[in-house]
């Protein structure tokens, strides 16, 4: 057996530089590269094969370890799970600053691979720099909490323990169905480690990811459900947009007059034109799907988590005969609602549903202009939203009106918390798949920029646009200098509220007078943030670190700063005064947050009979 000499972390880099994926007949490289920030722990193991032995692996200088995670999930998310960058940082603080990313990644199903340094195996120069000592446990680390994180967990603490630990790694990574944040713990003598590695090791290793065909007997069961139905709904996830259906999803709704509702992470698989498709459901939902789910008598989910949002905490289907069939990879989510699951790539499964329907001769039975009638009365909504005006300044309904209308159809909008994700969902109009780029499932402050970033790396001919509101650029923004670095362009259109503005509108919602959510000075009377808005000039903040700047108060100056940002060459901020509180709000939906059963304010009591009254209508399973 021939063998090659290296440390562990320069086999771990070669191994990962020769992993492919193939879909459809299509190889794909699937390690791009190494985003990394530097420490001890890190840099004289992993950091040192970067250097010197990095293969076709390209290496990108993080900012912020939290901020580099979402960038490598969004580019994954952007390249549909195909291709990946993995995340390198040192001990302590900066491997514990990627958990919150890496549950970003786990809860959204998106791979990313994390690899944290760790304490000396050896124990030899103990307790070390950075090293948590927990005295009833010595061999828990700062990574340890990284397995409440991760769909796959090691820790190799000998050189030749890579073998088996990669192995396990590239099956979860690549595995549709199962992936999510994997991380290997890598301590910092170990990395450094050498071993006589089988040449074999190295070679080139395709994983192949087959199209799961469904089970006939499903789609018979599934079949005698739709048969008796009336009126039944499709509600599109995001396994639609991964398993590359969109084709199949609409011949489907097309064969049988079904309407189609999206998921914020299924927006964009069809065109908001096509007149089967009533937009988003749930609690950021549409008019139209939301009085569609509350009569539809059997759901067909389609790659979708059936999160609450998307069930409007279980309020939306209201039909006391509703049954529901979910097709879908991943058997947890495939079981719930107590739906007949059906574990199937979305294609495969659309199509083998569509035959048996077909040969049964199906049809729905919805009026001759009632899906239709409800798609005029929602877009003349969308309309007047997007014209709304306001004597205080710029309405949120209204810029976000001007840049879906300015920018080209084919960019990519990125975005995950506050207001502005319902106002997307609910009023953005996307013409083409993948244009729509929303973290909803963990809605992730400070997600918006770096992902951005992922999404630019991943689409280098199409203008990418981060939608942030000023609460989540406060927390995290890091990785806009990295775009600057890598010299990818993308666009961070800054809706500036003065504050956690969502937050503080559900706070009033349920009773309260609004405490702790905006962004203003503190009173010497009151002791509370009550005094007047800090006055802050983000686009200044940008310009600082080199990006292009403009502000816009205006609509005027809202869509002449957007055609200026699109002739930009380098990253672009534009700050958008918008007025607090004129993002969209319910549409026939509930969100269940839990209200104070008892309170000295009668509002906050009154709130929590009305929540009562709405559980009453969720349907258990």
């Amino acid at each position: 057996m021939t063998t090659i000499r290296l440390t562990m972390a320069q086999a771990l880099l070669r191994y990962l530089d020769q992993q492919y994926i193939s879909v459809d007949g299509v190889e794909t490289k699937f390690v791009k590269g190494i985003i990394g920030i530097f420490g001890h722990g890190n840099v004289t193991g992993i950091g040192e094969a970067l250097e010197r032995s990095s293969g076709s692996l390209t290496y990108m200088q993080g900012k912020n370890e939290q901020g580099m995670v979402h960038t490598a999930a969004a580019y994954a998310k952007q390249k549909n799970r195909k291709q990946i960058y993995a995340c390198t940082t040192s001990i302590g603080p900066g491997a514990l600053n990627m958990i919150t990313a890496a549950a970003t990644a786990t809860v959204n199903r998106i791979p990313v691979l994390l690899l944290p340094g760790d304490n000396f195996a050896t124990r030899e120069p103990d307790p070390v720099l950075q090293q948590l000592e927990v005295s009833n446990d010595y061999t828990i680390s700062a990574t340890d909490p990284f397995k409440a994180v991760s769909k796959y967990w090691d820790r190799i603490v000998r050189p030749e323990q890579l073998m088996v630990a990669v192995t396990n790694a590239m099956r979860v990574l690549t595995d549709p169905a199962e992936t999510g944040a994997v991380t290997l713990a890598l301590p910092q003598d170990v990395q450094a480690e050498a071993y006589d590695y089988p040449e074999s090791f190295f070679a080139r290793k395709v994983h192949y990811l087959d199209r799961r065909p469904p089970v006939q007997a499903a789609i018979e069961r599934a079949t005698k459900q739709i048969t008796h139905s009336k009126k039944p709904l499709l509600v599109a996830g995001g396994g639609v947009l991964y398993s590359e259906a969109s084709a199949q999803l609409i011949e489907f709704a097309e064969a049988f007059g079904i309407p189609i509702a999206e998921t914020q992470a299924g927006k964009s698989a069809v065109s908001w034109e096509h007149p089967l498709n009533v937009g988003a459901i749930g609690v950021t939902g549409s008019l139209a799907a939301n009085r569609l789910a509350k009569e539809a008598d059997v759901v067909i989910g389609v790659g979708t988590r059936f999160s609450d949002f998307t069930t409007a905490s279980h309020a939306a289907f209201q039909n006391p005969e509703v049954s529901f069939i979910n097709i879908n990879l991943n058997s947890m989510d495939a079981a719930k609602l107590g739906g007949e699951a059906i574990l199937a790539d979305a294609r495969e499964g659309l199509q083998a549903l569509q035959q048996e329907l077909k040969a049964q001769q199906y049809s729905s039975a919805y009026g001759s202009s009632e899906v239709a009638d409800l798609r005029d009365q929602w877009n003349t909504e969308v309309d007047r939203l997007y014209a709304a005006e306001h004597e205080a300044g710029l309405a949120q309904t209204k810029a976000i009106g001007i840049v879906n209308r300015t920018i080209d159809p084919s960019s990519v909008i990125v975005c995950a918390a506050g207001s502005l994700p319902g106002d997307l969902h609910r009023l953005w109009r996307s013409t083409e798949p993948k244009t729509y780029h929303m973290e909803y499932g963990f809605s992730c402050m400070g997600y918006e920029v770096s992902g951005a970033f992922g999404a630019a790396l991943a689409e280098p001919n199409r203008e990418v646009y981060a939608m942030v509101g000023d609460g989540s650029y406060l927390m995290l923004h890091s990785e806009l200098v990295t775009s600057l670095q890598e010299q990818k362009k993308m666009t961070v259109l800054l809706f500036n509220n003065n504050g956690f503005q969502c937050i503080h509108n559900l706070q009033r919602e349920h009773g309260s007078d609004g405490f702790g959510n905006e962004f203003r000075y503190r009173e010497t009377e009151s002791g509370r943030l009550t005094g007047e808005y800090m006055p802050m000039d983000f686009a200044a903040h940008a310009r600082s670190m080199g990006a292009k700047a403009y502000r816009a108060e205006t609509a005027e100056q809202l869509e002449q700063a957007l055609r200026d940002a699109k002739n930009e060459t380098v990253t672009t901020l534009i700050e958008i005064p918008v007025v607090p509180g004129t993002n969209t709000g319910g549409y026939e939906s509930w969100w269940n947050v839990g209200v104070p059963e008892v309170s000295v304010e009668e509002k906050v009591v009154r709130a929590h009979e009305t929540m009562k009254s709405n559980r009453g209508k969720a349907k258990r399973v």
